[in-house]
């Protein structure tokens, strides 16, 4: 077989081939993992929920909502947590933009009188050795026991918070996740709790 000339048009019949086939097998690709990739995530929520809360024996993912933030800006996703059918306390699914490292997601459950249980990081892309700190417990441990009617900062801006030693971005980005939490909870329980 004689082979092919070597023309302007032949080069681009074949790029344009091998284009084609590249993004078949892209798509294909995307389709068998994408149901995969989504479970994976939800467990990894699941799990975020279970850390913060404790116990329930009810389905949190069958029964999250959305809320939206006082300024309207955002939406968060909360998953209420009840034993016995009694609602024992909640975790909502938070978010940052402010990280050094772009977007900080956590899950932060609370008791239902505003008290803090704790978080857990679930996506995040800091400097590692400082600020992936964020998901250790002496910088987490700080944010248990406080409640969204306190002032949550950093020592440096006038609060309680220690931030992380050369990670201030990430240490603030947290704070930011967290008090989105906090003034949406505050926003929907003005007066529930005898605080105004």
């Amino acid at each position: 077989m004689k082979p092919l000339k070597s023309s302007l048009s032949n080069m681009i019949l074949a790029l344009l081939a091998v284009a084609v086939l590249s993004a078949a097998a892209l798509g294909y690709v995307y389709q068998i993992t994408k149901e995969p990739i989504a479970r994976a995530k939800d467990k990894k929520t699941l799990d975020a929920v279970r850390e913060v809360v404790g116990n329930f024996d009810n389905n949190p993912f069958a029964e999250r909502t959305e809320i939206t933030t006082p300024d309207g800006k955002y939406k968060l996703e909360v998953y209420p947590a009840r034993e016995n059918g009694l609602l024992t306390s909640f975790a909502v699914k938070t978010f940052s933009d402010n990280g050094f490292g772009g977007r900080i997601e956590l899950i932060v459950g609370m008791w239902m009188d505003g008290t803090i249980i704790g978080y857990k990081v679930i996506e995040q892309k800091e400097t590692p050795g400082l600020g992936t700190k964020i998901t250790e417990k002496k910088f987490a441990g700080q944010f248990t026991g406080l409640n969204a009617y306190d002032d949550i900062s950093l020592k440096k801006d006038g609060g309680t918070i220690d931030a992380i030693t050369g990670a201030t971005i990430s240490s603030r980005a947290v704070i930011d996740a967290v008090k989105k939490v906090l003034s949406t909870y505050r926003k929907f329980n003005t007066g529930a709790t005898g605080h105004e």
